[in-house]
């Protein structure tokens, strides 16, 4: 991790700053002791719009706390306004709106592009990819960076990682999925290349945005849907009209989220800047997948107490649904150079580190849940 990186995840509270400045200072080889005062640092009004809700505090409250570290770690000489969808750009055409230079930044799923380019859907999460612990690494240590950093820069972009959800939930069905035969005709809200893989299963895939699921499954006019997780599928109270709460969603097994920016006010910015925003990025984003981890739990306990009934989807499945990821993914590839080019080095690194978490992760995990069980 580089040195900024590290020493502003070691900083919390009224701390933050301090140390920030010092350790950007050190990063930049003794060029500069506080950012902010370095000569000639440009006054900066920068706007960012959010994929999500601000009802979605954990999701919107990401960009609002790295518009804060930014802020302060340049004495409010960078200030970077939040926006939510809408506020002027929608969500289904955030990435195209930063590459057009409508705002500087956005927030969101970088799937939110893959209907242009497939590839797009790798750097979030596609089916049977890599958790969340898999995902940072690969990102961090294991070149997915470089490898995103060209996909990304063809279609005028450049990133920061900003947040993982971790492992997502596979849904709320009115109906519990006991077999293959219960998923055909299945209406079914779901985003992302997920929907691809269903679909071949009979499958209706069916785009709605959260706010709109809970009338739709009243009204019938879905059958299921899925959205994120405990924490934020309990603010929806959907357990109150399809009750039966199926996980994994083993098409999100860790989803990351970015920080976008448009490349050419990217390339603009002083270096101290660009630092300043990457190590308030990591802060954020490891703030984001803390909270999750935190949240869920309890959340899980109160859906439950409420008449959620947890399930787990049938092996049959499971193991028919990678069969069928494995066919999207060769389908795309046969068509895509990047594509292609980008998911074998995920598959090759996925492979690598679930035979490492095999041997110490699982075999730990696996002893401790037993062991909870047993009181």
């Amino acid at each position: 991790m580089p040195l900024d990186e590290t020493l502003i995840t070691c900083t919390t509270g009224t701390r933050r700053r301090t140390v920030l400045t010092a350790g950007l200072g050190a990063a930049a080889a003794g060029t500069f002791a506080a950012p902010a005062r370095a000569e000639g640092a440009p006054a900066l009004r920068w706007r960012l719009s959010s994929a999500y809700a601000k009802t979605l505090d954990i999701l919107f409250g990401a960009p609002e706390a790295l518009s804060r570290i930014v802020a302060e770690a340049t004495d409010g000489r960078f200030q970077i306004q939040v926006l939510g969808p809408g506020e002027p750009v929608p969500a289904e055409g955030l990435l195209e709106a930063v590459a057009a230079g409508t705002v500087e930044m956005g927030h969101g799923p970088a799937t939110l592009a893959m209907a242009k380019d497939p590839t797009f859907a790798l750097a979030t999460a596609v089916p049977f990819g890599l958790n969340a612990r898999g995902a940072a690494a690969w990102w961090q240590a294991g070149g997915a960076a470089e490898l995103f950093a060209e996909v990304f820069a063809k279609a005028g972009l450049v990133c920061l990682p900003g947040g993982n959800t971790g492992a997502q939930m596979g849904g709320w069905f009115r109906r519990e999925i006991k077999g293959l035969a219960d998923l055909q005709g299945l209406k079914f809200r779901i985003d992302g290349m997920g929907g691809q893989v269903l679909a071949k299963f009979g499958v209706q895939p069916q785009t709605l945005p959260g706010a709109e699921i809970y009338a739709a499954l009243e009204a019938k006019k879905i059958d299921a849907a899925e959205w994120i997780g405990p924490y934020d599928d309990e603010r929806l109270g959907l357990q109150k009209v399809a009750p039966v709460y199926h996980y994994p969603g083993f098409w999100e097994g860790g989803a990351m989220l970015h920080f976008w920016f448009n490349a050419e006010a990217w390339k603009a910015l002083p270096k101290s800047y660009q630092a300043i925003l990457r190590a308030a990025a990591a802060q954020v984003g490891a703030e984001v997948q803390a909270k999750y981890d935190a949240r869920n739990p309890q959340a899980l306990r109160r859906l439950v107490a409420g008449g959620a009934q947890l399930r787990p989807f049938p092996q049959e499945v499971m193991e028919a649904a990678l069969k069928n990821a494995n066919d999207v993914y060769a389908e795309i590839a046969a068509k895509n150079g990047d594509f292609r080019r980008v998911y074998e080095a995920m598959r090759t690194f996925r492979n690598e580190e679930y035979l490492w978490f095999q041997v110490a992760e699982y075999t730990y995990d696996n002893f401790m849940i037993r062991a909870r069980a047993r009181g």
